[in-house]
């Protein structure tokens, strides 16, 4: 559902009218043959960044690529920001002629149009901005507004947003506006209005002289509370549907020199939408993470507890990635090597989890016996997410609560857990390996949304290794290998990157897919034989100060990419890549 987009349009040609007049000003007193240069720091400054993702399809049956009616795909952006003194203005200019296919996962983007725009000025710890903006409230249990580009995630604000610090350590925000939806030769917003504040106390700042003995030793207190309300009509002939709801945080955080104590919980009032089935549960999270560093070692674990948190700006949307208010972070390793990245990420569930998480970072010192010449880096990782322990309510046809809960005690289903360790070591000025062993269990038929699929049990081994022929060119490469004898079977991907500094880059890259070592693959008790299917790609990148040139050719497997626990997935492709960004 969008809102008439003709008011944010109005508010964009105002904003790029004004915008536009300060530009055209900056330029004028730039130029040193007519004009004195403005100094101090007042002086006007004209920033931005363009970027273009351009593919060419083609078929490619095995792999069940499919070429869209447009055989060409592009996704493409381009950043402006002016700043003098204490005003800023700026806006962004987006093109999908189409949208690559997959992009994004959510409401279609289509055409081409201002995608974002704002003014903003600051005076006496007073800061104001009307527009778009992005915001979070401490981790974002109740409120995080934010851009993830190229996983497709953009909710950005349209209205007001107000800051102010009445006295050092006190630091107060609060908004009003719509979320953005989707783009259709410009942005639309979604119909629910969001409002929300949030206030954040420093102690030793606020006290100085009565907590200096804090401050000697790197100790702080920080305190803050948050509250969001969405409104939205009630128009549904059969519920009546609560058109306010509530959330609100409160969180502490305490900072030492080797600690970091965190925790925040929130609390959702009654929020019957589409993916609670309606029902007038509230909802609640907890989360707690501690930290602990020292030289060469350090020590973290976290865990934390939600039921019921999906928070959408409406009730209605399809899927959970549109108009989120807000952001449930994930306990589980982010992982950059392909395998673990792209097949088996954790993707955090709103509507019930519980998960714990630990790590221990060491670092053997140069010249013991594990150190060696160099030292060792040791990094040992786990993180195991369960449903919630909950009983079903069938018969409750009076309150509509839908289940009871055991809050922060799991249940007998487990999600995800992911046993990783990765031991780093330099062998030479010349060559430095890295060896990462992962143990990885996966609910696929919960996380992926594939019915009726078994647990992956999987085992991965990674091999990478960096060698430096000389200051300005070297050679990186990667083995994978993942053993499963559910889903797709087994995978290998090899990689290889050579780099020719400052300018050039060369990478070509494999991944196989031969399910098995055997002559039959058995999925679901029945024998197939296996289809082993190759997926090469090649690139070449130019760059040359802040201009980036990527060709990438071949196949790409269709997967899932995640980016902080939220994900999307990426179909199957076979074609030629462009991929330039730039800034200035």
């Amino acid at each position: 559902m969008t809102v008439n987009g003709s008011a944010p349009r109005r508010a964009t040609l105002v904003l790029l009218a004004l915008a536009g007049g300060l530009i055209a000003q900056a330029q004028d007193g730039g130029d040193s043959t007519h004009h004195e240069a403005p100094k101090g720091p007042d002086l006007p400054q004209v920033h931005g960044n363009f970027s273009m993702d351009a593919q060419y399809y083609n078929q490619d049956s095995a792999i069940g690529a499919v070429v869209p009616d447009q055989k060409m795909g592009i996704n493409s952006w381009g950043n402006i920001q002016y700043t003098q003194g204490r005003f800023q203005a700026g806006f962004r200019y987006e093109v999908y002629e189409p949208a690559l296919v997959g992009y994004p996962a959510g409401q279609p983007y289509t055409g081409s149009g201002i995608g974002y725009r704002y003014a903003s000025y600051s005076i006496n710890d007073l800061d104001v901005t009307v527009g778009n903006f992005f915001e979070q409230f401490g981790q974002g249990m109740v409120f995080r507004s934010y851009e993830e580009r190229y996983l497709g995630v953009d909710n950005a604000m349209d209205g007001v947003r107000v800051k102010f610090k009445p006295h050092e350590g006190i630091y107060l925000k609060g908004f009003v506006g719509r979320q953005r939806l989707a783009f259709d030769d410009g942005f639309t917003n979604g119909v629910g209005i969001v409002r929300g504040f949030d206030g954040e106390v420093s102690l030793t700042e606020l006290f100085p002289t009565e907590m200096a003995s804090w401050s000697d030793k790197g100790r702080n207190l920080i305190l803050g509370g948050s509250f969001v309300s969405k409104f939205q009509e009630d128009q549904d002939p059969l519920y009546e549907l609560p058109e306010n709801v509530g959330a609100w945080a409160g969180r502490a955080n305490y900072i030492s020199g080797r600690w970091n104590l965190y925790t925040e919980y929130a609390y959702k009032i009654n929020d019957p939408n589409r993916s609670n089935h309606f029902i007038y549960k509230p909802g609640q999270g907890l989360l707690v993470n501690a930290t602990y560093s020292t030289k060469g070692l350090g020590i973290s674990a976290g865990a934390h507890a939600f039921d019921n948190m999906v928070y959408q700006s409406d009730r209605a949307t399809s899927g959970l990635f549109n108009l989120n208010i807000n952001y449930l972070p994930t306990l589980a390793k982010q992982h950059t090597y392909n395998l673990p990245a792209t097949l088996y990420p954790y993707a955090t569930q709103p509507n019930g989890e519980v998960s714990y998480q630990g790590e221990v970072f060491y670092k053997f010192k140069k010249g013991t016996p594990l150190g060696g010449k160099y030292g060792t880096k040791l990094a040992v990782n786990w993180c195991g997410a369960w449903s919630l322990d909950s009983t079903a309510l069938p018969n409750d046809t009076v309150r509509y609560q839908g289940y009871t809960t055991n809050f922060f005690q799991r249940g007998e289903r487990q999600y995800f857990s992911d046993f990783n360790v990765e031991l780093r070591k330099k062998i030479s000025d010349d060559w430095e390996l890295a060896l990462t062993y992962l143990n990885l269990v996966y609910d696929i038929e919960v996380v992926q949304v594939k019915a009726g699929e078994p647990v992956v049990y999987a085992d991965m081994i990674i091999l990478e290794g960096l060698h430096n022929f000389n200051d300005r060119n070297s050679l990186r490469f990667e083995v994978q290998h993942l053993r499963t004898n559910q889903d797709k079977g087994n995978w290998a991907t090899a990689l290889a990157e050579l780099t020719f500094s400052p300018h050039w880059f060369v990478a070509v890259m494999d991944q196989y897919n031969y399910e098995t070592f055997g002559a039959t693959f058995n999925k679901n008790g029945e024998e197939l034989e296996p289809e082993r299917t190759h997926y090469p790609i090649g690139s070449v990148g130019y760059i040359r100060d802040g201009n980036r040139f990527t060709v990438n050719y071949g196949r790409q497997r269709a997967g899932i990419f995640c980016v902080g626990g939220v994900c999307r997935q990426v179909p199957a492709s076979n074609g030629l890549t462009l991929s330039i960004t730039s800034t200035f």
